[in-house]
């Protein structure tokens, strides 16, 4: 086509796929002017307006708004820093579909009330800053006032939630429940019990010594006990018992005797709360760790065979 051919609305409408109602839509708004008109005041258009009125079909689509649409036509703005903007935006918008989306499935779900599908939304909607003031809150109800013991940092790291900028739907949901846990008054006291607990072990033990998780060696005993079916009350139990006894009362540096396994018993029943398990399988799913391993058959297992043995 030569660059001179003037097209009326209806031929560029036909060209473009535009209805003639759009096309003089954006003619009325400044988005493409005509280049002239027919002798009977029609308007018309040159080439050009071709591909302005592509531009704005595929801008349109991305959602961008007519003013700075024809900013952009005119060369006002940068089409590239426009880009970048709208895409932060949507991944902003994503998000927030995101968590809208896990409230309520979680609510579909559960069958929440009213009151508990209100606190799952405000706790979707925490900023970025209001988020590390829950989790901030949360770990310090359960560590402060425990001493300095460098052991602490890195447990209070294994129990940060750091949730994406743009989380998946599972991480998202993730993180709505895990919120409304560590809100749980009694849930908080549990968790701050476990951690006074470990603060006296390494109190009366030696804390220069590295150690695992005490609850990874109850595992190591215990999981070829039940993988042999053997009762945690029979006397085939016994040894495991004590080796437990034994390897508790290493740990804190004391002798084993009847109230080293009650205090043996109290930590086994502190930990084995299902609150703490679902947190770390919540943690995981946030964080996009490994799931961790459940240990709620080897405690009950320890705490049974303990309690049959122990007189409290």
């Amino acid at each position: 086509m030569d660059g001179d051919t003037l097209y009326s609305i209806g031929e560029l409408a036909r060209r473009t796929g535009l209805t003639v109602k759009t096309i003089r839509f954006y003619s009325d708004r400044g988005i493409v002017t005509p280049t002239d008109r027919s002798p009977a005041g029609y308007r018309l258009y040159g080439i050009d307006a071709v591909a302005r009125l592509d531009l704005v079909r595929t801008l349109r689509t991305l959602g961008l708004d007519l003013p700075t649409i024809r900013k952009i036509g005119d060369r006002e703005l940068s089409l590239p820093e426009v880009a970048a903007a709208h895409a932060e935006a949507l991944a902003v918008q994503m998000r927030v579909l995101r968590l809208r989306h896990a409230v309520l499935t979680v609510v579909a779900e559960r069958g929440l009330t009213p009151e508990e599908t209100d606190l799952m939304h405000q706790l979707a909607q925490l900023s970025e800053d209001e988020r590390r003031d829950l989790i901030g809150d949360f770990l310090d109800t359960v560590f402060d006032g425990l001493g300095a013991d460098p052991a602490f940092a890195g447990v209070m790291r294994s129990m940060t939630p750091e949730l994406p900028d743009t989380p998946e739907e599972e991480q998202a949901r993730a993180w709505v429940e895990w919120a409304e846990l560590v809100l749980d008054p009694d849930f908080r006291a549990g968790v701050r019990r476990m951690a006074e607990d470990l603060a006296a072990e390494r109190a009366l033990g030696d804390t220069t010594v590295p150690r695992r998780d005490f609850t990874v060696a109850v595992r190591d005993l215990v999981a070829p006990a039940l993988a042999a079916g053997i009762d945690p009350a029979s006397p085939p139990a016994d040894p495991i018992v004590a080796a437990l006894a034994d390897r508790y009362a290493h740990l804190c540096g004391r002798p084993d005797d009847p109230e080293l396994r009650r205090r043996l018993l109290r930590r086994l029943e502190s930990v084995n709360d299902p609150r703490r398990d679902r947190y770390f399988q919540l943690l995981a799913v946030i964080n996009s760790w490994p799931a961790p391993e459940s240990l709620t058959r080897v405690l009950d297992w320890a705490g049974e065979a303990l309690r049959v043995r122990t007189q409290l």
